[in-house]
């Protein structure tokens, strides 16, 4: 679950910036431009799988200690992808493009 969530956020901020860098931008405006673009969408889908997984998390319900752990992976999976998808993923993506 996770994975999907974070390749899909990496592909929808580079085919932003592809589209920034078409219109004429530089290659540093592009990424910035396309990570401010993606910023809310990219945090609005991380909150709500968390506030999805957060029932399965607190051990709400009957059955639910089985999942607890499995939650808690997911709720930090999506807090730290979040982090590289708008931070690590733009870097990394102009310092190889540039080159």
């Amino acid at each position: 679950m996770v994975i999907g969530i974070v390749a899909k956020n990496g592909i929808l901020l580079l085919d932003a910036d592809q589209r920034f860098r078409a219109a004429g931008m530089s290659a540093r405006d592009a990424m910035i431009q396309a990570a401010r673009r993606r910023l809310r969408p990219i945090v609005m889908t991380a909150l709500a799988a968390m506030t999805g997984m957060l029932p399965l998390a607190l051990a709400i319900g009957s059955g639910s200690q089985m999942l607890q752990p499995l939650a808690i992976a997911v709720i930090g999976g999506l807090l730290i992808s979040m982090a590289l998808s708008l931070i690590v993923t733009p870097a990394v993506y102009y310092y190889l493009a540039r080159a």
